[in-house]
């Protein structure tokens, strides 16, 4: 069995999650369900984009079989008062932007897991930290799930595809691959000996900062597995970053050394 867990609104980087487990597996699962838990008051819950009949062909053609979408009372039927969490990794990065997002996360993927049962999961390197969080309680609860990492989809200018973009207007999307060649830049002072993750970061944000549109969260240079801030960086180190255009939160990662 083969699960890619979504939040619908289908786009290449999910076809690409289906398509991947489609090779691996003999049963694809495709689950589309907008987690209130994940939601922080204010956020876009109530406007998040929807369209199930694309979806369907989304995953129709990439090899999906099954698309399970659940109403909110199918799966919470009553007030959530058990929460898994996973502590450290939780909170940096995007856990200190969206202090109860990763719980909500990590509480429905659990929940997943336990309807679907024995299975491969597939998550995109895009949300890198909560696919580190998701294997790491993967393996401390010893889920009977197998999760398996696949690359990021991006456009032409390296923009990672989300469905989020939706909410860019013109001048914003131009503006947008800002966040990708940050992370690049920082990424190439790496590996052209920069071992300072201060003035790796420093460099980054100012990348961004000359970007008028752009409204900066964070950058970091991190640990891949542990997620922790780095002091000194070298070849394994992983840059992260998240940025506003308007409505729009956008988040990216890279790797020191992955071809573009």
């Amino acid at each position: 069995m083969g699960l890619v867990p979504t939040m619908g609104y289908l786009h290449a980087g999910h076809a690409s999650l289906i398509a991947a487990a489609a090779a691996d597996t003999d049963l694809v699962v495709v689950t589309s369900f907008v987690n209130p838990l994940q939601f922080a008051a204010g956020e876009d819950l109530d406007s998040y984009p929807s369209d199930p009949e694309r979806d369907e062909s989304v995953v129709a053609s990439a090899g999906g079989h099954v698309v399970f979408r659940p109403s909110r009372d199918e799966m919470y039927p009553r007030p959530m008062i058990t929460t898994v969490s996973v502590a450290e990794l939780s909170k940096v990065m995007e856990g200190a932007s969206r202090p109860t997002h990763f719980d909500g996360v990590t509480t429905v993927v659990t929940k997943l897991f336990s309807i679907v049962g024995r299975c491969r999961a597939y998550f995109g390197e895009k949300d890198f930290q909560q696919l580190a969080i998701v294997r790491r309680m993967t393996a401390d609860l010893s889920l009977p799930a197998d999760v398996v990492g696949c690359p990021t989809v991006r456009e032409h200018d390296g923009l990672a595809l989300s469905s989020r973009n939706v909410y860019l207007g013109p001048d914003e999307r131009k503006a947008a691959p800002v966040l990708n060649r940050a992370l690049r830049s920082g990424a190439a002072a790496i590996e052209a000996g920069e071992s300072d993750a201060a003035v790796v970061r420093a460099g980054m944000r100012s990348v961004i900062e000359a970007e008028p549109l752009a409204r900066l969260d964070y950058v970091e240079v991190a640990d891949p597995e542990t997620l922790a801030p780095l002091e000194n960086c070298d070849s394994r180190a992983r840059l992260f970053g998240a940025v506003r255009f308007g409505r729009a939160r956008l988040i990216d990662n890279v790797a020191v050394g992955a071809s573009w």
